[in-house]
């Protein structure tokens, strides 16, 4: 199956990771010569060049108050109370028993209303219409190029603002909200990539046309999955971070030729090029930074026996890796830094996604609530879930469960007796490996594809999985 790398316009947001994450899996596919990326190929509508104040202000009030709600969660009662209301606007109906669920929910309406009243994201699609700001095919001034988002938003302002080429929406959760499908679904010209079976049904019962929803599988990095075909890093990756996952070979000594099979190796290796090796990654928002202190602490003494490296997730804030830095400090642990306890700080966001890949490849286990990086047990790797925040992490964490590749976390408090008996007992390596059979793995490729026009050419796994 020869590589196909359409060309589009990429486009994301820069709130939080959830959506700019799948965006930079899909940055080969991002044109570059329209003058709206920064000169990164991936489009931010919430930072272009030559933004309207107006719609600037605006994404700025929603990433405002998502941040301060998020944190504000922390406040017992008050709030609790305060996210709550905010995710009930957002909430997704259960699923059963399946019904007619086309009926527009508040957030949809409030979203067209500000598009429309507000002239909302007009400017970014007459600019990506103009002839001057499209690619050239051959001679001539070019068609529109598809325009690929992973924001629901963007995909509402593109079809109300007439974009004249495809609109694909990439979805990145493990389900849906209501608000991510237009007014008029059988209308509607958005094509739907689905992370999952589950989002596929879904956006049938909201009304939106089968013949407009592909199953394409979350778009994962291609540094951490290798050739298009069989993904020779991410096998390569899985046969060294078995071993460390299961140190009494208790799931191996049982397993090993299935493993081996799976991997499409002879054999596996005799050891581990790295050492056992826990990632903890907050949200963007920066929450649950606590519960990092915690396992820290809880680890301490087996980090410096070297038994185990911590890798602390900060992104892009500065705060969260000053906190982080502190609290190895604090247990005493500076004479591990860089070596046994990592922090990973970059200062633009596309820089972390690079970095934080590459750590992911000498990581056994991901520690992190249930957001996007869900997505990423298809790598192998197994997830301890952090409590969720909303109704869409809800879901994601069911998603995990039913694929037996997360577990939820026990106390932070005491994860050095957890963890440690988890491994032990070869439970975390039966986790990486139920990951990496169930869990969509050509996500990435599956889109290039799909908007190349050749969908006929999408590969899937074999799962027995509804969701």
């Amino acid at each position: 199956m020869s590589s196909i790398i359409p060309k589009a316009y990429v486009i994301a947001v820069t709130m939080g990771y959830g959506h700019l994450r799948p965006a930079y899996a899909l940055k080969d596919m991002a044109y570059i010569g329209h003058g709206l990326d920064h000169g990164r190929g991936i489009i931010n509508a919430d930072d272009y060049p030559g933004i309207p104040p107006e719609d600037k202000k605006m994404w700025e009030t929603i990433r405002r108050g998502y941040e301060f709600v998020s944190r504000f969660k922390r406040i017992p009662i008050i709030g609790e109370a305060t996210f709550d209301l905010m995710d009930h606007l957002q909430e997704i109906a259960g699923f059963y028993p399946r019904r007619d669920l086309t009926k527009p929910i508040w957030q949809l309406r409030a979203t067209l209303s500000t598009i429309k009243k507000k002239k909302w994201g007009k400017d970014l699609i007459d600019k990506l219409n103009r002839p001057s700001t499209r690619a050239k095919h051959g001679t001539g001034q070019g068609k529109p190029l598809p325009l690929v988002t992973t924001f629901f938003t963007i995909a509402h302002m593109a079809e109300y603002w007439g974009y004249r080429g495809p609109i694909y929406c990439v979805v990145t959760d493990t389900d849906v909200s209501r608000a991510w499908v237009a007014l008029n679904p059988k209308a509607s010209k958005i094509m739907y990539c689905a992370p999952s079976y589950r989002v596929a049904e879904r956006l049938k019962l909201y009304g939106v046309n089968p013949r407009r929803i592909y199953l394409t599988g979350f778009p994962l990095p291609k540094t951490n999955l290798g050739n298009n075909t069989d993904l020779g890093i991410l096998r390569h990756d899985i046969a060294l971070r078995i071993l460390n996952l299961d140190p009494a070979r208790r799931y191996l000594k049982v397993h090993g030729p299935h493993v081996a099979e799976r991997l499409s190796i002879k054999k596996l290796p005799k050891k581990s090029n790295h050492p056992l090796t826990l990632t903890f990654a907050v949200g963007g928002a920066g929450a649950q930074r606590e519960i990092g202190a915690a396992m820290l602490k809880s680890l301490r003494r087996h980090i410096l026996e070297g038994r185990i490296r911590v890798n602390l997730i900060a992104g892009v804030h500065s705060v969260v890796r000053d906190y982080f830095i502190e609290q190895a400090k604090k247990n005493g642990l500076e004479k591990t830094f860089g070596k046994f306890v990592r922090v990973l700080y970059q200062k633009t966001k596309e820089q972390y996604f690079a970095e934080f890949n590459k750590w992911l490849r000498t990581t056994d286990i991901l520690w992190t609530k249930p957001s996007e990086l869900s997505f990423y047990a298809g790598l192998g790797l197994p997830i301890i879930i952090a409590p969720p925040i909303g109704s869409q992490e809800d879901y994601n964490q069911s998603w995990l469960l039913t694929l037996d590749a997360g577990v939820p976390q026990e106390d932070p408090k005491y994860a050095a007796e957890w963890l440690f008996d988890w491994l032990r007992s070869g439970f975390l390596a039966k986790a990486a490996m139920s990951g990496y059979r169930e869990a969509f793995k050509f996500g990435t490729f599956n889109i290039e594809r799909l908007v190349a026009g050749k969908p006929s050419q999408m590969k899937l796994v074999e799962t027995v999985s509804p969701y």
